[in-house]
């Protein structure tokens, strides 16, 4: 073989990126088929083995955002002048998350722990993203949602004001069988791939099939074309409302690092070199690497990192944006269709956990409304596993990466910190959806995802442009995480602006 496929004696052993880190050491890229151990990838491969991570992240998607914000802006507008900004939305967090897993493949170092690197250093960026992360999701809302939906499926009615503190216990309850199920297997990750695949392909069919059966042709055809129409939104419409739409749109815009690490955990690139978060009932501890490691341009690495890169671009164009497209549009095309339909009443934020259920139930009978329970109650569920697992992952990350202490008190055993926090953030959780909260929680959260949009992907230009040349960002690269800080930043701005002075910057 040439000396150019190997590291060379010659080769720096170690590369600096950024600041306030460790040099990443160098290696070679390993192939798909050793990441994998597998001897060639084809079809049955690539279903079996290498997708998935989306599939996890898809479990979040399709939640808050897609079952409840989404279709109730659609039925309030209509979807003239709204569809535009969900197809948009969700492009652009398509090329931001392509751009966040770029780093973590070519040095196996997740989002939360590669900012550390950026300029000024870790003890501004670290924190700071940990706490956008924290103050969107840990209010516990997703909670209350999920705690709704099984209290809905159970008693097939919405839950009355003096029943909340029965679904508060539901939500606590559906927390704690998380901590559950992720404590068996290997990997925390090839977990969740097995039960957001059941939950996903019951949830998406579902919602297809009774919205094919319900919805006219007609009705499908204005409605998908709005999609690629852009034109202001209708008068009347609220730009704060557009804003939460666009910030659940797809995922949770600039704070989409925080799935970013199940691409570590799947074996993607060099994340096969760095540890995973494994199991609480697994045989053996399970560590991850505190430093990343990155490789050496030779045309043996730059082969495999465009076999990882179409990898990563299949996983994220074919399952998550088809997915997040469909899980958005189909359901609003419902919701909205139902709304207009005579007889039934319009839609709040109160009644949308069970607004697709009642409404079927009186055309169609109990079984469509049993149904569409299923299916709701699913779809937040999906949610809730995903959410409180980032929430503890990131952290757990973190302090793996940045704290010797930490390594040393849990003896680089990833699973000793794990999940005692998780019950920790279960209980914070608990507390606090016990509070007497006010303001839109939905909107408060949406709009962290749009905060963290204006700096995050910025910082992945920074960081990517330092990458080997193989894998350096694109100039197209540099414009969609440029439109990314535009398009997000300016609903964040409008956001602020209605809270400061109670008017928007645009009326329609």
């Amino acid at each position: 073989m040439d000396k150019q496929d190997h590291v060379s004696t010659s080769s720096p052993r170690h590369q600096q990126i950024g600041v306030s880190r460790p040099p990443l050491a160098v290696e070679d890229l390993p192939t798909p088929e050793e990441a994998f151990r597998v001897r060639h990838i084809g079809f049955e491969q690539w279903v079996a083995l290498i997708l998935g991570p989306s599939l996890i992240v898809l479990g979040a998607s399709v939640g808050g955002g897609e079952w409840l914000s989404g279709p109730l802006s659609v039925a309030k507008y209509g979807f003239l002048g709204i569809g535009w900004v969900i197809l948009v939305s969700t492009i652009l967090q398509v090329f931001y998350n392509v751009e966040l897993a770029r780093f973590t493949l070519a040095t196996g170092e997740t989002p939360v722990v590669a900012f550390g690197r950026i300029p000024p250093g870790y003890f501004l960026w670290v924190p700071l993203a940990l706490l956008f992360v924290y103050l969107a999701f840990i209010l516990g809302e997703w909670t209350m949602q999920a705690g709704g939906s099984l209290f809905t499926l159970v008693n097939n009615r919405p839950y009355e004001a003096q029943e909340v503190e029965i679904v508060r216990i539901l939500g606590i309850a559906l927390m704690l069988s998380v901590f559950l199920f992720v404590s068996v297997g290997r990997k925390i990750m090839r977990t969740l791939e097995g039960v957001m695949g059941v939950l996903l392909a019951f949830v998406l069919i579902g919602i297809l099939l009774i919205t094919l059966v319900v919805v006219p042709l007609n009705y499908w055809g204005s409605s998908l074309a709005s999609l690629f129409i852009p034109t202001l939104p209708p008068s009347g419409a609220d730009l704060s409302v557009l804003g939460s739409l666009a910030g659940y749109t797809a995922l949770a815009a600039g704070l989409n690092f925080m799935f970013i690490g199940y691409y570590r955990d799947k074996g993607y690139g060099m994340g096969t070199r760095m540890g995973f978060l494994g199991g609480l009932l697994g045989r053996r501890p399970t560590s991850l690497d505190a430093v990343g490691k990155i490789f050496p341009e030779s045309e043996k690495n730059t082969r495999t990192w465009k076999r990882w890169f179409r990898i990563l671009v299949v996983d994220q164009w074919v399952i998550y944006f088809i997915g997040a497209l469909v899980g958005m549009v189909v359901p609003s095309i419902l919701v909205a269709y139902l709304a207009q339909t005579p007889g039934n009443a319009q839609p709040t934020s109160a009644s949308m956990i069970a607004y697709a259920a009642t409404n079927l139930g009186s055309q169609y009978g109990p079984v469509v409304s049993g149904w569409m329970s299923i299916v709701g109650f699913m779809v937040l569920y999906s949610t809730l596993v995903v959410i409180l697992e980032v929430l503890v992952r990131n952290m757990t990350d973190a302090l793996f990466a940045y704290s010797r202490r930490v390594r040393e008190w849990c003896r680089n055993d990833t699973r000793r910190f794990y999940f005692p926090f998780m019950l920790v953030v279960i209980l914070l959780i608990g507390i606090l959806i016990h509070l007497p909260l006010s303001g839109n929680l939905t909107e408060i959260s949406a709009n962290m995802a749009n905060l963290a949009a204006i700096f995050f992907p910025l910082g992945m230009i920074y960081l990517n442009r330092h990458l080997p040349r193989p894998a350096r960002i694109t100039w197209w690269s540099y414009l969609v995480l440029i439109l990314n800080v535009l398009f997000f930043g300016f609903f964040f701005v409008n956001f602020v602006v209605v809270q400061l002075t109670g008017a928007p910057l645009v009326r329609f």
